[in-house]
């Protein structure tokens, strides 16, 4: 356990740091479920606003460090080429 006051205010740092990117991550990863869930029912335009919300949710956590750049630029391609490979199915 931490001795000095300085380490006892970075430990509950960190853990308030913890629990805020935590909580991040899974808003994160909701985002993307449902995408893939649109996807999985085959409905264009409910896989199109899922993945525009998601896009703008991707985005904010590579600004705010949760997860990498590449890692976000990542996904969204992925998702995004899924998303395509719907709408030409569907039309």
């Amino acid at each position: 356990m931490a001795n000095t006051i300085q380490a006892k205010k970075r430990a509950r740092q960190a853990e308030a740091h913890r629990t805020r990117n935590a909580a991040q991550r899974t808003q994160l990863s909701s985002a993307i479920k449902k995408v893939r869930t649109a996807l999985a029912t085959l409905d264009k335009t409910k896989a199109q606003t899922a993945y525009r919300d998601a896009t703008a949710v991707i985005d904010r956590m590579a600004d705010k460090g949760i997860i990498h750049k590449n890692a976000a630029a990542r996904q969204k391609s992925n998702l995004n080429k899924q998303v395509k490979a719907l709408a030409t199915k569907a039309a």
